[in-house]
C-alpha cells in the first residue's frame, strides 16, 4: 500500500513542534509539501525535511492532485474556511484544535466530509499525555468508588503581553477557553461524557491583556461535579489533576514531557523511553484498601493519533478523534462563555 501524501499548512509552533515531527515519523504517512513563508520557518523544514516541497499559498496544497491528507495548523480563526476549501477539494483533513470556533461552523464541515466521505479529524493530542492516560487508568480500575469529584487544572505563567502574537487578539477563538480549555473540555466529554449544565467564571485578570486570560468552570452530571481550572498568572505549580471518590483519591502533579521533548526536537521519537515522565511527578493513589502509595504514570504517546488517522483513512480503525467530540467541546466553550456573560447555569443541549 502506497503512503498517504501529506499536505501541511502552517509551520509555526503547532506544525513545527507538534504535527511535523509526528507525520513524518509514522509508517503509511509521507509529509510531501508545507505550505510556509517566514524564512525562518524555511531554514528550519529545509533541514529537518529536506524531501518536502515548500510553498508559499494553501491553493497549492489544495491543488495538488496527489495530496491525500491535508493537516491545518493556522491560527484558529482560518479553521473553518481552510478545512472547508480542503474537504470540498476532496482531500482528508486533520485540523489542529479548536475545530472551529464555533459549534455551528463545526457541524456544517462535519456534513461536508460525510457528504465528500472523507475523514475529519482534530488534533486532541492530550489525550495521549501521560498524566491523563493515567488519570483514565485509575478511574478504570475502580479503585476509587464512585467518582465524586474531578478536578483538572491546566495553568502557566506568563505576566506579559506577547508582541504581535494571534492568540492575543482580543477576537472569537483566542484566550484561554479556546486554547488551553479546548485540551481540559476534550479530556473531561471522553471520561464521563456529556455533562448536564455549565457554570463559568471567565475573567481577564493580566494588566492590559485583550483576551480572557483566566476560567474557571463546573460541569454538573449529577452524582459527581467536573471543575476545570486555567489560569496565565499561576506561579506555584498546583496538582494538575485530583481524582476523589467514594474509596480514595488520585493527585497528580506535574507536565506530560512529550512538548518539551518535541519542542527541543533532541529525544527521538523511536526513543523507547519516549513520553517516560521522571519518577518526582507521579501521581499518588491513596484507598481505603491499599494505603498511600505512588502510581508509576503511563507513557505518553502522540503518535498514537497520527497512527490512527493513516489506520482510519485506509479503513483498518475506526476514527479515535471524530469531529463531532470537537463540536461538542465547542459547545461546552459557547454554553461557559453565556453562563459568564449572564452569571448563570446553562443547561447542556
Amino acid at each position: 500500500m502506497s503512503n498517504i501524501k501529506v499536505g501541511l499548512i502552517g509551520f509555526g509552533m503547532a506544525g513545527r513542534v507538534f504535527h511535523a515531527p509526528l507525520i513524518d515519523h509514522v509508517d503509511g504517512l509521507e509529509l510531501s509539501i508545507i505550505r510556509e513563508t517566514k524564512q525562518d520557518n524555511i531554514d528550519i523544514i529545509k533541514e529537518r525535511y529536506p524531501l518536502a516541497k515548500i510553498v508559499d499559498s494553501s491553493e497549492a496544497i489544495l491543488n495538488d492532485s496527489e495530496i491525500d491528507l491535508v493537516v491545518i495548523a493556522v491560527p484558529n480563526k482560518f479553521h473553518y474556511e481552510i478545512a472547508k476549501q480542503t474537504l470540498l477539494a476532496g482531500k482528508h483533513v486533520v485540523v489542529d484544535k479548536p475545530v472551529t470556533v464555533t459549534s455551528e461552523e463545526a457541524q456544517e464541515l462535519i456534513n461536508i466530509a460525510k457528504d465528500k466521505n472523507k475523514v475529519l479529524s482534530v488534533y486532541q493530542n492530550r489525550r495521549w499525555d501521560s498524566d491523563f492516560l493515567t488519570v483514565q487508568k485509575v478511574i478504570d480500575s475502580g479503585k476509587l468508588g464512585r467518582i465524586v469529584e474531578y478536578e483538572a487544572h491546566f495553568d502557566r505563567f506568563r505576566n506579559d503581553i506577547r508582541p504581535n502574537s494571534w492568540k492575543e487578539e482580543g477576537s472569537l477563538g483566542t484566550g484561554l477557553l479556546y486554547d488551553l480549555g479546548s485540551h481540559l473540555i476534550d479530556q473531561s466529554l471522553v471520561l464521563f461524557g456529556h455533562p448536564e449544565s455549565i457554570t463559568a467564571d471567565i475573567r481577564v485578570q493580566r494588566d492590559n491583556s485583550e483576551i480572557p486570560d483566566y476560567f474557571s468552570m463546573m460541569l454538573e452530571y449529577g452524582k459527581f461535579k467536573v471543575t476545570l481550572k486555567s489560569g496565565m498568572l499561576v506561579k506555584e505549580p498546583l496538582p494538575k489533576y485530583i481524582v476523589s471518590g467514594t474509596e480514595g483519591a488520585f493527585v497528580k502533579y506535574g507536565m506530560d514531557v512529550q512538548e518539551a521533548a518535541l519542542n527541543e526536537a533532541k529525544m527521538p521519537l523511536s526513543d523507547p523511553n519516549w513520553g517516560e515522565e521522571p519518577e518526582e511527578i507521579w501521581g499518588v493513589l491513596n484507598t481505603v484498601k491499599e494505603g498511600r502509595k505512588t502510581i508509576q504514570s503511563e507513557k505518553g504517546h502522540y503518535t498514537s493519533f497520527y497512527k490512527n488517522v493513516e489506520a482510519a483513512i485506509n479503513g483498518r480503525e475506526e476514527l479515535a478523534v471524530r469531529a463531532e467530540h470537537s463540536r461538542d467541546g465547542i459547545k461546552v466553550i459557547e454554553f461557559a462563555m453565556q453562563s459568564a456573560k449572564e452569571k448563570r447555569t446553562i443547561p447542556f443541549k
